[in-house]
């Protein structure tokens, strides 16, 4: 008989440190190990259906969510399962596996020992320690600044334009379910409501899942939705989120009101054209909200907009500056004067990305290109 092979804490800490390692089946009493035997000192979460327990490795730490009533949530499990081993991004939770362990043992019943099942369903997930994004929810009085609440909005926005290409619709999308790692990149996480539809599945969708405030109004009036209408249930949620992390609160917010509560907060350098991404955001975040479905945007609208107002204003850039460019740099500096643009506007994009380069680094290229 084949002996089957044991995964250790140690291949559970070299999965972390592989971005490309896939999720696997894992042992009980690995999940147990680590956990200590899902001691209280451990639990540092409890959801609808499961607790939540920090596993300690050798060097690093991950989360184990524990189903709490495994006969009533199976499908729920499933669903998790299912959608979690299909995805692979930056801003999803990373899925390290899953534990489906079904054992027998004698209880009592009715004055006699009977052999029953008991079900263990377990995930494990990498560990974020800042917590999900309700914790970070606040006004623009206080809390994260706003370089901080634009790369937490674009994130959740590219994470759940990722989740749609793969025909995954989340249901339940709101801030307790997005994580935080040790640099504000948020992760959805949670995908016990969720569905994955193949390409061309026409079924209706009855449940109704997900949490009031975050729900859009047509899954509480009983509107038969297909899977094709389906996504905009998301794109609600995600409007709701947008004008939270604008605000610190749910609920309309005129445009022009989100932009005033935000001019006062910012630095004089960057203040117009984050004023702009505060105004981008809140009109998104709105149309997102819209009562009509066939009016909200899709995900890639959404991050089109975005990426409009992506700049080199010392935060956020997408454009990144390889050495060939370092080096090329100097030149489309004094071949622009002050003023004037190059035909495709890129030399004056360089020039901007140089002012905000770090002073030492900004003199290295400068002597490479004279070497």
């Amino acid at each position: 008989m084949e002996r089957r092979s044991t995964i250790t804490p140690w291949d559970l800490e070299c999965m972390l440190c592989d971005e490309t390692a896939k999720p696997k089946a894992l042992p009980l009493s690995l999940l147990e190990e680590i956990t200590n035997g899902f001691s209280y000192e451990q639990k540092i979460g409890r959801g609808g259906f499961a607790v939540v327990y920090k596993g300690k490795l050798e060097n690093r730490t991950v989360a184990v969510k524990r189903m709490s009533d495994t006969y009533m949530h199976e499908k729920e499990f499933h669903r998790e399962v299912e959608c979690l081993m299909m995805v692979n991004q930056k801003n999803i939770v990373r899925f390290l596996g899953y534990c489906a362990d079904t054992q027998g043992s004698m209880e009592r019943y009715n004055g006699k020992f009977v052999m029953a099942d008991v079900n263990q369903r377990l995930l494990c997930f990498e560990y974020l320690p800042r917590g999900s994004l309700h914790e970070y929810i606040t006004d623009t009085s206080r809390g994260l600044q706003w370089r901080e609440r634009y790369q937490i909005i674009t994130g959740i926005c590219q994470g759940l334009h990722y989740l749609h290409q793969k025909d995954i619709v989340h249901f339940d999308l709101k801030p307790a379910n997005i994580l935080l790692d040790d640099n504000l990149v948020p992760k959805i996480a949670d995908f016990g409501l969720s569905r994955c539809f193949a390409e061309m599945q026409s079924r209706v969708i009855t449940l109704i899942a997900g949490t009031f405030g975050y729900m859009a109004p047509e899954f509480c009036d009983h509107t038969e939705i297909t899977y094709r209408h389906s996504y905009r249930l998301d794109i609600y949620s995600l409007g709701v989120i947008i004008i939270e992390i604008l605000t610190g609160k749910r609920g309309y917010h005129a445009v022009d009101n989100v932009v005033e509560s935000w001019s006062n907060k910012l630095k004089k350098s960057q203040r117009d054209v984050q004023l702009e991404q505060v105004r981008v955001c809140t009109e998104i975040g709105l149309e997102c909200t819209d009562f009509n479905p066939a009016k909200r945007p899709d995900t890639k609208h959404i991050i089109s907009r975005l990426d409009e107002t992506e700049t080199t204003d010392g935060y956020i850039n997408t454009d990144v500056i390889t050495s060939q460019q370092a080096k090329d740099a100097p030149n489309e500096v004094h071949q622009d004067t002050p003023g004037e643009a190059s035909s495709d506007g890129r030399s004056s994009r360089r020039v901007l990305e140089l002012e905000y380069l770090d002073d030492d680094v900004l003199q290295d290229m400068l002597q490479d290109h004279g070497k």
